[in-house]
């Protein structure tokens, strides 16, 4: 039976020099390679011939060991400290001694400040091409806030003028405070586990990042996409107030609402108790001039409407529909009256024409109407001597009445 290859089962392991060696002869297969990052404890001692550092990459959790000579530190261009963003040329080693891994730099060159720009605007334009700074999606600050979270370094000027100018200006007002770095290469992180927790808690109504001013690579931090994601996906309103005025890092843009500076974060998160006491005060006082202004134009409107004929003399209209009615009436009276005597005047006239013509007056000059009043019917008029004959009953009608006579027959000489 053949012995197993070694290595390959437990009867047959590897010493730790052998792995070691392979790992190292592997490793060094690698060559050299250029890597970014930030520098972070830079541990270099008087009398050492090397240089221990660790380059962290901003954005995520990871940081690798790195060493050089200490007359690389000394001759870069620009004061090497942590937080400086370098890039750095080196070639992968694996000590055996102690089984540990790390980069031994060649060269190292720092970003300069025109390249973070040209950095930090293709940044600014990814961002915003997905819609991050978009006046949509900014969420409305609340107008008195229970409880604001305030994310800041620790006793800060920054953290001293947001909550002293917050009291003064609304003495309730309660604060979650979560203090960070607010530079270096352990800010990110810290801040954006600061971020997540207070946006978890449901009291925090607002939240507020603030930090001093600085120069470009002081706030770095507040350039980074991951911190500016976080405060996208916040659910929390979020107030940016980084830096000073001419400060505009790119979690600005990102913020729900951007402060010019701290101070100006507590001014516009929390109301002035005695700016909205006076303008409550204002708008009772402009309230009850416009209605004192409303009644008396009411008042004047009403005085000119009394002021009116109709209504200054509701019955006038009336009266002087009356007294016409009065001289309509009179005026009738006086035609019907001028009418009835014209006519009465006619009617004498014509009655006494028709007592002129009629039987009556003839008979009052003298004359007589003579009937013959037969046995049976009526009596008629005589108008013939051959009607009455002898024996004939008569009825002589005079002027003052009537005589019953009886006819003799005809008269001689008539």
């Amino acid at each position: 039976m053949t012995a197993p290859d070694p290595g390959t089962a437990a009867e047959n392991p590897f010493p730790v020099r052998a792995v070691s060696i392979r790992v190292q002869n592997w490793i060094d297969k690698l060559g050299t390679v250029w890597v970014e990052g930030q520098l972070t404890q830079i541990n270099m001692r008087p009398g050492m011939r090397t240089v221990f550092m660790v380059l962290r990459d901003p954005t995520v959790d990871m940081s690798l060991t790195v060493t050089c000579t200490p007359e690389l530190v000394t001759g870069a261009p620009v004061k090497l400290t942590e937080g400086t963003q370098v890039v750095v040329r080196g070639k992968p080693n694996f000590y055996t001694g102690r089984g540990t891994f790390s980069l031994r730099l060649s060269e190292i060159r720092t970003v300069g400040i025109g390249e973070l720009l040209a950095r930090i605007e293709r940044l600014r334009k990814l961002l915003d091409a997905e819609g991050l700074f978009d006046p949509r999606l900014k969420r409305p600050i609340p107008f008195l806030p229970g409880t604001i979270g305030l994310i800041t370094g620790r006793a800060s000027a920054a953290e001293h003028d947001v909550m002293t100018v917050a009291a003064t200006r609304w003495p309730a007002v309660h604060f979650a405070v979560r203090n960070t770095a607010v530079q270096g290469p352990t800010a990110v992180p810290q801040i954006v586990a600061a971020l997540r927790e207070l946006d978890d808690d449901p009291h925090v109504e607002v939240i507020v990042l603030a930090r001093g001013g600085g120069s470009v690579e002081d706030l770095l931090p507040f350039y980074d996409e991951t911190l500016c994601r976080a405060i996208s996906a916040c659910r929390t309103p979020v107030v940016s107030a980084i830096g000073h005025e001419p400060d505009n890092p790119l979690c600005d843009l990102v913020a729900d609402l951007r402060a010019a500076t701290p101070t100006d974060a507590a001014k516009r998160i929390v109301p002035d108790t005695a700016a909205e006491q006076a303008l409550v005060d204002d708008l009772r006082r402009r309230g009850a001039q416009a209605l004192r202004n409303w009644v008396l134009r009411e008042e004047r409107v009403l005085a000119q409407l009394r002021s009116r004929p109709v209504l200054a003399d509701p019955l006038r209209a009336l009266t002087e529909r009356g007294e016409q009615i009065t001289r309509a009436l009179a005026a009738v009276r006086r035609d019907v009256t001028r009418l009835i005597d014209v006519q009465t005047e006619r009617v004498g006239h014509l009655a006494a024409r028709l007592a002129t013509l009629g039987p009556a007056a003839t008979l009052a000059r003298g004359y007589a109407v003579v009937q013959t009043v037969p046995a049976a019917g009526p009596s008629r008029v005589l108008r013939s001597t051959d009607d009455a004959p002898a024996g004939t009953r008569l009825r002589i009608r005079v002027s003052d009445g009537a005589v019953a006579a009886t006819s003799e027959g005809r008269a001689d000489g008539s």
